[in-house]
């Protein structure tokens, strides 16, 4: 790996960490604002509603429009479009887990969870991806995850 390849990857996994940190802190407050509203899906709503607008501006000012092609529509599979559905599922069951369990146990079995499908997508190599075939290593990785769940709800 060249040293200008390994800075860019180093780049690339403190902004993974970054993003990572923006899933409990986005929970925490979504979790006041079902308090706010009374709601857990009107507070996911909200929540939707303002990243699409935020997404709506982004477009204009970066890609400077609004509309897009399907290219090969009739051949696109349906699962395609499912990405809105799955986050609506992963907000609102945080939303609704968060005053349940806490932050820090509501994100690490998020984690866990977001961990064994990826396992297992990398394995299959599903969704057009490289595969890459579960070893001991990675499903130490995981079973230690697990673990950590199990100190942070005993403890």
């Amino acid at each position: 790996m060249t040293a200008k390849r390994s800075k860019s990857m180093i780049a690339f996994m403190c902004m993974g960490l970054v993003a990572g940190m923006m899933s409990p802190i986005q929970t925490s407050i979504n979790s006041r604002l079902r308090i706010a509203v009374d709601s857990p899906i009107i507070a996911s709503l909200i929540s939707f509603l303002v990243g699409m607008t935020l997404l709506l501006i982004l477009s204009l000012l970066v890609e400077r429009r609004l509309t897009f092609q399907l290219h090969g529509v009739g051949r696109i599979p349906w699962w395609i479009f499912t990405g809105g559905a799955l986050g609506v599922i992963f907000v609102t069951s945080n939303i609704l887990l968060l005053p349940l369990l806490g932050s820090a146990l509501t994100v690490v079995l998020a984690l866990c969870g977001q961990m064994i499908i990826a396992l297992t997508i990398d394995h299959f190599g599903w969704f057009g991806i490289i595969p890459h075939p579960i070893n001991r290593y990675r499903l130490l990785g995981v079973l230690s995850m697990i673990g950590g769940v199990l100190l942070i709800q005993w403890f």
